[in-house]
């Protein structure tokens, strides 16, 4: 019910006549387009749903979530955002060879101790298929030959993105670094390392993340009001590993109301 509202709340705040490239040829330069199509279309959906939950809550919160939702929704229009026009930023012309453009990026690092030995870890991580078994925000992953694949995830408003990833460099049972290529939803790079833990203690994964998050660096704040926290997601997805690799499923919370706990297979 929501996307739809926010889906017929964008198409109401569509500027009338002209399509966008008229549009984007009538403004003055300082607010010509400086984000990608995907953030353009990350940022109307948004605004849009901000702009709905905004009016149904009311009151003072509503509002202000709802004049936030206006402002996405004209970011995602006109396709320009104020800030990355101040600070010189257009994500549309990202360097090919960078999967994050300078100073666009936000970094994450966490790790977690498994009682499990490095080669074990490392096999069971290398086979991507197996991620969304304890990553709850990754729809899919479909390995397309040794060293790229194609990744599906949840995204902010009860959207999806996609982008292919390749391997740029890996050290078996070590190490295994990534980066999105080609024309990605969410530009990102990031790598795992499994190093034995001191005192034969089983073996410290850490994981190393920096992205470009939808609808830009303010995107992120949006995706936090939907209860989207990419940081403590990372966390709970290494819990969920450790759950995983030490036990052999996964503890989860169907029912929050009641707090029941079941369980699922994490290992084929």
């Amino acid at each position: 019910m929501l996307n739809s509202q926010a889906t017929h709340a964008a198409d109401t705040l569509q500027f009338s006549g002209a399509g966008k490239e008229s549009q984007a040829r009538s403004l003055p330069k300082a607010n010509r387009q400086n984000i990608s199509e995907a953030e353009q279309a990350i940022s109307t959906a948004s605004g849009a749903a901000l702009a709905v939950l905004g009016l149904k809550r009311g009151g003072w919160g509503g509002f202000a979530l709802a004049a936030l939702g206006g402002a996405f929704l004209y970011r995602g229009v006109t396709g320009h955002c104020n800030l990355y026009g101040a600070l010189g930023i257009d994500t549309r012309r990202l360097n090919e060879r960078a999967s994050v453009q300078h100073g666009t990026g936000i970094k994450i690092e966490k790790s977690v101790t498994i009682n499990k030995p490095p080669e074990e870890l490392y096999r069971y991580w290398r086979n991507f298929e197996n991620l969304p078994r304890f990553m709850n925000h990754l729809e899919a992953v479909q390995v397309t030959d040794a060293t790229h694949s194609h990744w599906t995830v949840k995204g902010p408003a009860g959207s999806n993105v996609e982008w292919d990833a390749e391997i740029i460099n890996e050290r078996e049972n070590e190490l295994i670094g990534w980066r999105s290529v080609g024309a990605a939803d969410i530009n990102n790079a990031g790598s795992v390392r499994f190093e034995r833990a001191p005192g034969d203690r089983g073996t410290r994964v850490k994981v190393s993340l920096e992205y470009a998050p939808p609808g830009g660096l303010i995107g992120s704040v949006v995706a936090k009001l939907f209860g989207e926290n990419p940081e403590q997601q990372v966390e709970e997805d290494l819990r969920r590993f450790k759950q995983v690799m030490e036990t052999g499923e996964v503890t989860t919370t169907e029912d929050q109301s009641s707090g029941r706990a079941a369980t699922s297979t994490g290992k084929p």
